[in-house]
């Protein structure tokens, strides 16, 4: 869960903004958003100057007293996220903008800012002292209170969740099913067994399921699959046996096996694979003698040989360079440079584009107040100042009506269609990226001549070790 803190901002709220808007930690401006201001540091300071000189009846740029702080201009608060809840930066802003939205309200002013040039992801919020309905929000130990509640709220709607402060006070699963488990005898482990067992004969999960029903196991289907042993009371979800037997995994995971078995059988071998094809066998070897420090890939699992995290890695990482046809680790290089540059490009242009889609959604929503306030006979205070506001971004824009909106609308629409093409396009290349730099490492790693040695000497270690301590234990 994030640690919240919040900064009475006394003297230049303009350093501030042009802070935590700063290029370089929010990746060009792509992680920045505002409520009822514009996205740029100078903007948003006139448009906040004029809100706060309105309601307070001061300067918004007057010095500090010499003694003492002064008035509160603005509050900075600070949302860091810890390392280890690995959280993108894609959600953390979506995270602080919905926080922002709930914590403040619609009448807030405030400027939100994404930061990721850290190990850890924090969120940067600049709150004008007064909102655009004149409403005061103040800093104390109370207000600070409230806003880690919302913040806590907030982040568990998002899936991030809060440190669980009744670990090891209990049980999350009952001593018999634990027990079955451990045991291998539960239901659930004996359906995860017949279907691993069967991955590699099947072409699609449709045969899975049949072949299950060939075994004994009833099997329904609908919107959620559910298979039930024989003898077996309930019908259980295929996802609820773990996350590599969902239906999505299952079907990636039979792939896998197809494309394995197809290539074990066609003579495709090369000098780049044969390196792969060799370690697996040799690590096989050493699981049925006992030589190496037994892994499981499947937690959940029975520990057998194709069970073995090594030879299940080295097997994955050896059907994907068949089914690419890759043939040297120069070729894979290769393929990494240029998925590098693809995706910096594509980043790059997401860039640019997101910093114009935000500022399409800003003219769009603060023209629209502008011919709603106009077409209003009477206006109040806090309107007057938004007219104001509202109007000196429409001159701007030189939109002289509604349909003048049009086009600025036009202009958004196909902007987010191209940053949802090219995030699209990164997305993809991130993932052949991470699967191709992996194999590139394993590589490395396994034609060094003594990787197998090593798997050996780990498991002298490892129980010459464990000798030591049970010598230790019975003197």
């Amino acid at each position: 869960m994030p640690y919240i803190k919040s900064v009475c901002v006394h003297a230049d709220v303009k350093s501030s903004l042009a802070y935590i808007l700063n290029p370089e930690k929010t990746e060009n401006t792509l992680y920045t958003a505002s409520l009822n201001c514009l996205t740029n540091a100078e903007d948003a300071y006139l448009n906040m100057k004029m809100i706060y000189e309105h309601y307070s009846c001061r300067k918004y740029n007057e010095p500090p007293p010499l003694t003492g702080k002064g008035w509160v201009k603005a509050i900075h608060y600070i949302q860091s996220f810890d390392p280890k809840d690995n959280i993108p930066p894609e959600l953390a802003h979506k995270i602080a903008k919905d926080f922002a939205l709930k914590t403040f309200g619609e009448n807030c002013q405030i400027v939100i800012a994404t930061h990721c040039d850290k190990s850890h992801i924090h969120n940067h919020y600049i709150l004008n002292s007064y909102g655009i309905d004149g409403q005061k929000f103040y800093a104390n130990k109370k207000s600070l209170d409230r806003i880690k509640e919302y913040s806590d709220r907030v982040c568990l709607a998002f899936g991030v969740q809060p440190y669980d402060k009744s670990k090891g006070k209990g049980r999350t699963m009952k001593y018999n099913e634990w027990e079955n488990k451990k045991r291998g005898t539960s239901w659930k482990e004996k359906i995860r067994i017949a279907i691993d067992g069967l991955l590699g004969s099947v072409k699609n999960l449709d045969e899975l399921l049949c072949e299950l029903e060939e075994q004994g196991f009833s099997v329904k289907r609908g919107k959620y699959i559910s298979v039930k042993a024989p003898e077996q009371k309930r019908f259980v979800r295929l996802k609820t046996l773990g996350d590599f037997y969902s239906e999505d995994i299952l079907c990636e995971r039979i792939q896998i096996a197809l494309d394995e078995n197809q290539q074990s059988n066609d003579n495709k071998v090369n000098n780049f694979n044969r390196i792969f094809y060799e370690r697996i066998y040799q690590v096989s070897e050493l699981v049925k003698k006992n030589e190496k420090i037994p892994r499981k890939y499947f937690k959940n699992q029975p520990y057998i040989l194709q069970n073995d995290f090594d030879v299940y890695t080295l097997s994955a990482q050896l059907a994907v360079i068949n089914r690419d046809n890759i043939c040297s680790i120069g070729e894979l290089e290769s393929k990494i440079e240029k998925l590098t540059a693809e995706y910096e490009s594509a980043r790059q242009e997401v860039n640019k584009l997101s910093e114009k889609l935000s500022q399409f959604e800003a003219v769009e929503k603060q023209v629209n107040r502008y011919f709603d306030l106009l077409e209003k006979a009477e206006l109040s205070s806090a309107e007057q100042l938004q007219f104001q506001m509202c109007k000196t971004v429409t001159e701007r824009c030189n939109i002289l009506n509604r349909d003048g909106l049009q086009r600025v609308g036009k202009l958004r629409k196909d902007t987010s269609e191209k940053v949802d093409r090219l995030t699209e396009q990164m997305n993809d290349c991130r993932k052949f990226y991470d699967v191709y730099a992996n194999i590139a490492e394993t590589y490395r790693k396994i034609s060094e001549g003594d990787y197998i040695s090593n798997l050996i000497a780990e498991k002298k270690h490892k129980d010459e070790r464990k000798k030591n301590i049970t010598h230790k234990k019975l003197r």
